[in-house]
């Protein structure tokens, strides 16, 4: 039973990890690659920024917006405070005389009736949304306006990765981060995104309020707005050259929170939205990106118990037989000579599925511009993260068969 699982996941992430390393190869991924940043006919810009206690960082972030390389009569920046309990709207005070500034204080009522109090403040052609921990390049702004070229595109992601990555965790992250950055290039080149994350990503703004604006979306606004342009037809590109930095979780609790939020938010959305599934009208996205998407974590939560159940029956066995075969002996790890290793499919075939992840990090790295080095980074990554996934995995359907609801944070 276990090795048919573990054959068909390691199927079926070969099969997508093939599917993304020819889709990079085209011809369509190559022209995205190598497109022009807009360096003239600027339209007039607003970046709107939703904040929930965020004192320690929104400085950081407020300056990083204000060093973009873009014309300044043609970009604003909106900073809301969403019911703050901490000195966020005191740091942001400090910015209500800047001319390109506008700053609104609101009642606590989640990121994305942040999203809309901001954009119904502007008349901006386009709105872009800027996590109150992310920090971004001053050349983004351009590289992501490049991408609006196609009047079907209502919105465009950037090349999203860890700000500063020091303790394993961190660099672990930095590294799934990488492999990111690649995935949403190739995936828009087959416009197959199912979210534009908070980090940067860009609307026309003609379409958001065509479509009412943000929703709830489980607290994964962003999800919910990719899959709503998805299913009205619209396309969604990926800027791969433009860099934008997040803070990432510092400790194991605060990620695994994180990702709950995350994951069961693809859950509920992917029901909601459950119409693009095996439908051949939204192409990648509906036949293939979704549909892996939950056997993925169906996958993650079956090896799991798996090999929870193998794990306690061996042990089981060794307490039995305790009173004949010595302790030392029944957990004694067998003597390995590498010339004689067994050379099982099994083997083969996760030895190519790490080599393909590699390198589809290292796809991550190269389009990003990213200079630090990752080999580390992709060590730690196999090393934890496939212990610390089924946490949030199993938190997250319980979540969701509990009805349980998510906090912005």
């Amino acid at each position: 039973m276990t090795e048919a699982a573990l054959y068909v996941t390691l199927f079926l992430a070969l099969y997508f990890q093939t599917f993304a390393l020819l889709t990079f190869l085209s011809k369509d991924a190559r022209q995205r690659r190598t497109k022009v940043r807009l360096e003239s006919d600027f339209p007039r810009v607003a970046v709107i920024v939703p904040c929930w206690n965020e004192e320690t960082t929104i400085r950081g972030t407020v300056e990083s917006l204000l060093a973009l390389d873009y014309p300044r009569e043609k970009l604003e920046l909106i900073l809301v405070n969403d019911g703050s309990t901490d000195n966020t709207a005191r740091v942001l005070n400090e910015y209500r005389a800047h001319p390109m500034i506008s700053v609104i204080h609101k009642q606590n009522g989640g990121k994305h009736s942040a999203v809309n109090l901001g954009a119904a403040r502007t008349r901006a052609e386009f709105i872009g949304c800027l996590d109150a921990d992310s920090f971004v390049h001053p050349g983004a702004l351009k590289e992501v306006l490049a991408h609006f070229d196609d009047p079907r595109v209502a919105s465009v992601t950037a090349s999203m990765t860890v700000h500063e990555p020091r303790t394993i965790l961190e660099r672990m992250q930095y590294a799934e981060y990488l492999a990111g950055v690649a995935l949403r290039h190739i995936l828009a080149t087959v416009n197959g995104l199912y979210v534009t994350p908070g980090p940067f990503s860009f609307y026309r703004a003609s379409i958001i309020r065509k479509l009412g604006g943000f929703r709830h979306g489980h607290q994964t606004e962003d999800m919910e707005m990719a899959m709503r342009l998805q299913r009205h037809g619209y396309r969604i590109e990926n800027a791969p050259r433009a860099q934008v930095f997040t803070k990432a979780p510092k400790t194991v609790w605060k990620l695994v929170k994180q990702r709950t939020r995350w994951t069961s938010g693809f859950i509920r959305n992917a029901y909601d939205y459950r119409d693009l599934m095996f439908n051949h009208n939204y192409g990648v996205l509906g036949l293939l990106v979704l549909p892996l998407g939950v056997l993925a974590l169906i996958s993650a939560m079956g090896l799991t118990v798996l090999a929870i159940t193998d794990t306690s029956r061996m042990v089981a066995t060794a307490l039995r037989t305790q009173g004949d075969v010595p302790w030392s002996f029944a957990f004694s790890a067998p003597r390995m000579d590498w010339f004689y290793a067994p050379i099982t499919e099994a083997l083969v075939l996760s030895i190519v599925g790490i080599a393909t992840v590699t390198a589809i990090m290292y796809i991550g790295k190269a389009i990003s511009g990213a200079q630090k080095p990752i080999a580390q980074d992709i060590l730690w990554y196999l090393a934890c993260y496939s212990l610390v996934a089924p946490i949030w995995v199993f938190r997250s359907a319980a979540y969701v068969a509990l009805g349980v609801r998510n906090a912005w944070r």
